[in-house]
Order: C-alpha cells, then sequence, then structure tokens
C-alpha cells in the first residue's frame, strides 16, 4: 500500500497575509465609489443631488489646472499651522507645569478643566469682536482646538508614569531635573504623540468653522462659495481635500511616533 501524502495545513493567518494588506484596505473604498458610479449613471443617485465621481474628478483637474486649488490648499495649510504652532505651545507649557508641580496643578489644572468643557466653536462671537474678521479669529480658533488636546493628553503622560521608574531614577542618583529629562518626559512622549493626532483633527475641523469667519481664501471659502451655488461636485472636491490633508497629516505624526518610539513594543495585530 503506497503511502499517502497529506497537504501540509496552512493556517487562515498566512493565507490572508498572501494578499498584500494595501490590496485589502482599498477594496472597500474602491466597491463604495464603484456603487457611487453606478448609481450616478443610472440614475438613482441625481446629480443635482450629488455629483457623479467622474464629474468630480473632472472638477478637480480643471480647479488644479487653473492654480484655484493648490492656492487654496496653501492658505488653509498656513491657518492650520500658525495655529497648531501657537495651541502646541500653549498646551504644552501648561502641561508640563501641571503635571510636574503640585502648585503648578493647584493653579493651573482647574482654570483649563473649565475653560475646556466651554464648546470652542462658540468662541467665535467673541473671537470676532475681539480681533476682527481678519486672519487672527481664525488663527486662534485652530489654536484653542488644539491647546486642550495636548494638555490633556501630556498631562495625562506625565502623571502616568511608573513610580518605580521615579524611585529607579533616585537609587542612580539622579536629581530633579535629570529625572524630568531621562524619565518623565521620556515616559510623557506615548500620551504627547496621542495627543498631537487628537490636536490634528481637532486643527482641521477649527479650520472649516474659521474659513466661515469672513473668509476671502482658502479650501472652506471655496466649500461656502459652492454652497451659494449648489455646485456638489465643488463641496466635494473640497471635503476630499480635508480628507487628503488630514489622512496625510496623521501619517506623518505616526510615522514620527514609529521613529520616537522604537524603545516601546507595541501589539501590531494578528
Amino acid at each position: 500500500m503506497s503511502p499517502v501524502l497529506l497537504e501540509p495545513v496552512v493556517p487562515l493567518s498566512a493565507r490572508r497575509r498572501s494578499v498584500p494588506r494595501w490590496l485589502r484596505r482599498t477594496t472597500g473604498p474602491l466597491f463604495l465609489l464603484l456603487l457611487w458610479q453606478v448609481c450616478s449613471a443610472t440614475g438613482v443617485l441625481p446629480s443635482d443631488m450629488l455629483a457623479s465621481p467622474g464629474t468630480i474628478a473632472g472638477t478637480a483637474s480643471g480647479m488644479i489646472q487653473d492654480g484655484t486649488l493648490p492656492h487654496a490648499m496653501l492658505v488653509s495649510v498656513q491657518r492650520v499651522l500658525n495655529g497648531l504652532v501657537i495651541g502646541g505651545i500653549i498646551g504644552v507649557a501648561l502641561a508640563l507645569a501641571s503635571g510636574l508641580s503640585r502648585l503648578g496643578e493647584d493653579l493651573v489644572d482647574a482654570s483649563v478643566q473649565m475653560f475646556r468643557t466651554i464648546p470652542w466653536v462658540g468662541m467665535i462671537p467673541l473671537f470676532i469682536i475681539w480681533m476682527g474678521i481678519g486672519e487672527a479669529p481664525k488663527i486662534a480658533l485652530i489654536a484653542l482646538g488644539v491647546t486642550f488636546h495636548l494638555y490633556l493628553n501630556v498631562y495625562a503622560g506625565i502623571r502616568g508614569v511608573d513610580a518605580q521608574l521615579i524611585e529607579a531614577g533616585n537609587s542612580l542618583g539622579l536629581g530633579r531635573w535629570g529625572l524630568i529629562r531621562h524619565v518623565v518626559l521620556p515616559g510623557a512622549l506615548p500620551g504627547a504623540m496621542t495627543g498631537l493626532r487628537y490636536s490634528l483633527a481637532t486643527a482641521w475641523l477649527a479650520l472649516v468653522f474659521g474659513e466661515t469667519i469672513n473668509a476671502d481664501d482658502g479650501i472652506g471659502f471655496l466649500l461656502n462659495r459652492a454652497r451659494e451655488f449648489f455646485q456638489t461636485d465643488v463641496i466635494v472636491v473640497c471635503l476630499i481635500v480635508y480628507a487628503a490633508l488630514g489622512l496625510l497629516a496623521d501619517f506623518i505624526v505616526r510615522t514620527l511616533e514609529r521613529l520616537l518610539l522604537q524603545w516601546r513594543p507595541t501589539f501590531t495585530g494578528k
């Protein structure tokens, strides 16, 4: 009787890995795009309600060729960067003052928590009264939204440092500033990176509201003008740009996180 050769059993996880991950991740969006195009072509989705993907692609190409879209993107990105830098400096400074010192916590934390409960969008009328309708209220609104996310996450990261690491640093002869530099700040870095990701998402959201304040340029200006003329293709182009810039910012932060947090092993899924 001849021996029976059994085929090796391939685990299901190995079979999943045989399909490129980028292909698996793009399957869902491509299916939705195809469904959208089919609904538009068959009349299920009227063009006056939502333009077809082909129309939107043509509109985006025209806006790129005449320079409208690149210039608007540049203006909006500058606003986000300015607000992110200002809000980041304020948020991190307040978190350091509150997290590293009990006296700083008593003086800072209660006030920050109180202002955090106020919807930052509701500050628009006051910003207009205080700063006018120029660039200042737009950047201030972005900075305000960024400040609270960074403060909360950096503060939580500082206070979440393992007490045993502090004791180990003391036993090695580290002083207060040595502990802060070599133990506390590296331990708080994961929280700071999480806060930065949340802050970037909030910055783009604040930009949408900020560019409704008498803006004469930027993506929000194109969005509001398209709304007045019922140009759904332009509206979708602006929304796609917002999404693309947000994903790009998140990708940059994720890459920075991998570089700065190489010392911390994490679970990446199976």
